[in-house]
């Protein structure tokens, strides 16, 4: 089993880019960076893919849904 990354690295990918990503834009970049099979932890969770990443993120607040798309809530960043 591949090291399991932590998900503020996706959350500083998405800094660095500055860029407004639709769902599967940002799935394609996250497994482009860290690989189609990455799992990935937080605080508070662990064992998860790109896509529950991004879901569990959205729910907290740090990834932002607007009609651009999905943006990383700069504000939210801890």
């Amino acid at each position: 089993m591949s090291e399991s990354i932590h998900g503020h690295q996706v959350m500083e990918m998405m800094a660095s880019s500055a860029t407004t990503y639709t769902e599967s834009e940002l799935l394609a970049q996250v497994a482009s960076k860290f690989g189609q099979n990455a799992r990935f932890h937080t605080c508070m969770d662990s064992n998860l893919t790109s896509k529950n990443l991004i879901d569990f993120f959205t729910s907290k607040g740090k990834i932002v849904e607007s009609e651009q798309g999905l943006s990383l809530a700069l504000s939210n960043m801890c």
